[in-house]
C-alpha cells in the first residue's frame, strides 16, 4: 500500500487564474513558451485542443503530461474537484484532437486507459508526483487516466 500524505489545494480562483495565464502565454508565443517535454523525473506540459461535443468549436487546454513510448499520458482531473474536466467529456464525445507540444503539433486520438495498463501508467504518472494518491484521494470517482495515441 502506497503511504498518502495530506494535500492542500489552492482556492479554485488561485487554479483557474493560473491557467488562464499559462493560455495566454502559450498563444502570445506561438507555443515557444510554456510548453515543455517530461525529463528528469518531471512532467511535460502540452496543449490539447479539443472540439466541444455540443458546439463542435475548438478548445484549448494546457495539461501535464508524460510519455509512454509514442503516446502521450494525462489524468482526467478538474483541479481535483469532483466533475470531470470538460476537455475530457469532449475526448470521450470525439476523441480525435491534437496536441502541441515543445517541437510541434501532433493529430492525436484519446482513450481512457484500463486494467493493468491504467494501473502501469498510474505507477509511471506517480514517479513525477509524490502526492498523486494524495490527490486522488480529494476526488469521489476514480480519476480517468487519458492516453492520446498518434493518428
Amino acid at each position: 500500500m502506497v503511504e498518502t500524505r495530506e494535500v492542500r489545494v489552492p482556492p479554485r480562483l488561485v487554479i483557474r487564474t493560473f491557467w488562464s495565464v499559462h493560455r495566454a502565454v502559450v498563444r502570445c508565443s506561438g507555443g515557444r513558451l510554456g510548453l515543455w517535454r517530461p525529463r528528469n523525473g518531471r512532467w511535460g506540459a502540452m496543449r490539447l485542443t479539443t472540439h466541444g461535443r455540443r458546439t463542435g468549436r475548438a478548445r484549448g487546454v494546457i495539461l501535464a503530461y508524460v510519455e509512454d513510448g509514442p503516446n502521450l499520458v494525462t489524468l482526467a482531473m478538474n483541479g481535483w474537484g469532483a466533475p470531470e474536466p470538460a476537455w475530457w467529456l469532449n475526448l470521450r464525445a470525439r476523441p480525435e484532437a491534437t496536441v502541441d507540444v515543445a517541437g510541434g503539433r501532433r493529430p492525436v486520438r484519446a482513450r481512457a486507459a484500463e486494467g493493468a495498463e491504467r494501473e502501469r501508467l498510474w505507477e509511471l504518472y506517480r514517479t513525477v508526483d509524490a502526492s498523486l494518491d494524495a490527490y486522488a484521494a480529494l476526488r469521489p470517482a476514480e480519476t480517468a487516466v487519458v492516453v492520446l495515441e498518434p493518428r
